[in-house]
């Protein structure tokens, strides 16, 4: 802890605090620390354990995603508030965890929608991976009727599976497509050059056009 104060710098820090991220350590130097440190279990628990950003971001990268017991992950997501730990946490561990598909299905309909976001980001992995068991036409149904109103940090994890749906299923990709335009979510987003837009219809088209020209 006192080695990732002495990381902290003000200026990172106001620039985090803008997307919610309250934590002043650059994620590089971050990322170098837990290299140095390697795999330590326990370590990460307690790191997790003080509640800090930054102690939390290390304590992921520390952790052994398959150790944690399902009731565990779900205490964490939910205290997770800070949009890196939530991204990573989900990303890094709980995707390498053998209750992820459980946790998917308990936490896509939960009544926090931060949680619920976790739920949909799982989800997006199974229509990428393994969308054997989805109803995808479901999940436009779901997509259609709740995005256009969702809180930000779940709208932006269903919009993302409606990209996904449209770039990986073409038998939906039409559909998926309309509902984007229609919906309009993200159609404004600033997006940085030679990055692709979050807007739906061109985030699919994009990616569809770069399979195909592999």
């Amino acid at each position: 802890m006192a080695e990732l104060a002495t990381l902290d710098d003000p200026r990172m820090r106001e620039v985090n605090l803008r997307h919610g991220d309250d934590h002043g350590v650059h994620l590089g130097k971050l990322r170098a620390v837990a290299k140095r440190l390697k795999t330590q279990h326990d370590l990460a628990r307690r790191l997790w354990a003080t509640g800090d950003t930054a102690a939390r971001l290390l304590a992921i990268l520390i952790c052994r995603p398959k150790a944690f017991e399902r009731a565990e992950l779900d205490v964490m997501v939910r205290a997770a508030r800070s949009p890196k730990v939530h991204g990573w946490l989900v990303n890094y561990v709980v995707k390498k965890n053998p209750h992820a598909e459980e946790l998917r299905v308990a936490w896509f309909a939960d009544p926090d929608p931060v949680v619920a976001s976790a739920g949909w980001e799982l989800t997006t992995e199974r229509v990428a991976k393994k969308p054997g068991g989805l109803d995808l036409a479901g999940l436009l149904d779901v997509i259609e009727a709740r995005m256009k109103d969702a809180p930000d940090r779940l709208q932006w994890a269903m919009n993302h599976c409606l990209a996904q749906i449209g770039i990986e299923h073409a038998g939906h990709r039409a559909r998926a497509i309309d509902i984007g335009e229609r919906l309009e979510v993200l159609k404004d987003y600033p997006t940085a050059p030679g990055c692709t837009s979050p807007y739906a219809p061109i985030w699919i088209s994009e990616m569809v056009r770069r399979q195909h020209d592999r």
